[in-house]
C-alpha cells in the first residue's frame, strides 16, 4: 500500500465564515466564504448528514469503505485487536473568518449515555497562523448562572468567563471533553479530535444556526450544560491547556495522549516517518516523501501497511494519529 494525497474536503454552507485560509495554504483557487473547514481523511460525517464529510479516495470509495474492507492494512493488526475498524480520529484545517461561538463537546461516558455515540470529542489544536483564543473558565461557576446566561444570550458575559490569550504559529491548545472555549477570528489551525461532530453551542447571536432548536444535541439545555466544566483554572494552570509545541516530538500535552497523537517533524536533510496510520501535513518547504514530492498546504494519508517512509528537503511534516493501542 502507498501513501494517497488527498485534495480538500470542506463541507459546505457551515455556520461560521471562514475558508480563504485554508485555500490560501493549500494552493487552491476556490471562493467559497463558508466553508471553514477541510475534513482530512474522514470517517465522520456532520451531524445529522449520512454522507456530507466523508472523504473519497481518488480511486472514488470512501475512505470509511476502503478501511472497512481491510482495516488491519490499513490500521494494524494491534489498532485492529482493540478498536476493530473504528479510526479513533478526526483531523481538520480549520480558518476562523470569524471568531466562533462559546461552546463544548461531551465527554464519552456522557455522548454513549444520552446521544448513543461511540466517541465524545476532546480535541487539540496546532496554530498555524495565531490570533486569540477564549478557552477555560477564570472561575467556577454555578450550573444556574451559566443557564442564566445562555438564556439571555449574554455574550460579554460568557466571554468575560474565559481565559484570552493570544497564540502564535506553533502553539498548542489542548481542549479537554467539556472545556469552554472559542477560536478568535483570523486563526488557522490543525485539529485533531475524536471522529464525532458533537458540539454544544452557548452562543448563536451572528451565526447560521437556530441554536434554540439544535445547540443542544436534542437533549435540551438543562442536560446538555451538565456536560460543561464548571471548574475554574487559574492564569498559572492553563499552562496545562495552551503552550508552545516542542521543535521536534510530540506536540500536546501528554492528556491527549488518550485521544490522539501529533508529531512534530522538522526536515532538513533526511528523516523516516515511523511505520503506522497517519494523517501527514505538510506545514512548509518542500519535502519527498516516499515516492511524493510534497509542499506547504499538502495533506497525505497514510496507511499502516505503506511502512516506514523516507522524507528528504527542507521543511516541516505534522504527523497525526489516534491514540496507541
Amino acid at each position: 500500500m502507498n501513501p494517497v494525497m488527498l485534495s480538500s474536503n470542506r463541507p459546505p454552507e457551515r455556520f461560521y465564515r471562514g475558508g480563504a485560509r485554508i485555500s490560501a495554504f493549500r494552493g487552491e483557487v476556490r471562493d467559497a466564504p463558508r466553508e471553514p473547514e477541510d475534513w482530512v481523511g474522514s470517517v465522520t460525517t456532520v451531524n445529522g448528514d449520512p454522507a456530507l464529510g466523508l472523504t473519497h479516495l481518488p480511486d472514488g470509495r470512501l475512505l470509511r469503505d476502503a478501511i472497512a474492507a481491510d482495516p488491519v492494512a490499513w490500521l494494524g493488526e494491534e489498532h485492529v485487536r482493540r478498536w476493530g475498524d473504528d479510526t479513533r480520529l478526526l483531523v481538520k484545517l480549520l480558518d476562523a473568518g470569524q471568531r466562533l461561538p462559546v461552546h463544548a463537546h461531551p465527554h464519552d461516558d456522557f455522548a454513549a449515555t444520552h446521544l448513543g455515540r461511540a466517541h465524545g470529542k476532546a480535541e487539540a489544536w496546532y496554530i498555524l497562523q495565531g490570533g486569540t483564543v477564549h478557552v477555560g473558565l477564570t472561575r467556577d461557576v454555578q450550573p444556574a448562572e451559566l443557564a442564566g446566561l445562555v438564556e439571555k444570550q449574554d455574550v460579554d458575559g460568557l466571554l468575560a468567563l474565559l481565559h484570552e490569550i493570544e497564540v502564535a504559529p506553533g502553539d498548542v491548545v489542548w481542549v479537554p471533553p467539556g472545556e469552554l472555549h472559542a477560536i478568535g477570528a483570523g486563526i488557522l489551525l490543525l485539529e485533531l479530535q475524536q471522529p464525532e461532530d458533537l458540539s454544544i453551542l452557548l452562543e448563536w447571536q451572528d451565526f447560521a444556526i437556530d441554536g434554540p432548536a439544535l445547540g443542544h444535541l436534542g437533549l435540551g439545555f438543562d442536560l446538555a450544560l451538565s456536560a460543561v466544566n464548571t471548574r475554574g483554572r487559574t492564569a498559572e494552570a492553563m499552562s496545562d491547556l495552551v503552550r508552545p509545541a516542542p521543535a521536534s516530538g510530540s506536540a500536546f500535552p501528554a492528556a491527549a495522549d488518550e485521544y490522539f497523537r501529533l508529531e512534530r517533524m522538522p526536515v532538513d536533510g533526511e528523516a523516516v516517518v515511523d511505520a503506522g496510520f497517519a494523517i501527514v501535513v505538510v506545514s512548509s518547504g518542500e519535502i519527498m516523501l516516499g515516492e511524493d514530492r510534497v509542499s506547504a498546504g499538502a495533506t497525505l494519508l497514510v496507511p499502516q501497511g505503506a511502512g516506514e517512509l523516507a522524507a528528504s528537503g527542507v521543511g516541516e511534516l505534522l504527523v497525526a494519529r489516534p491514540p496507541a493501542p
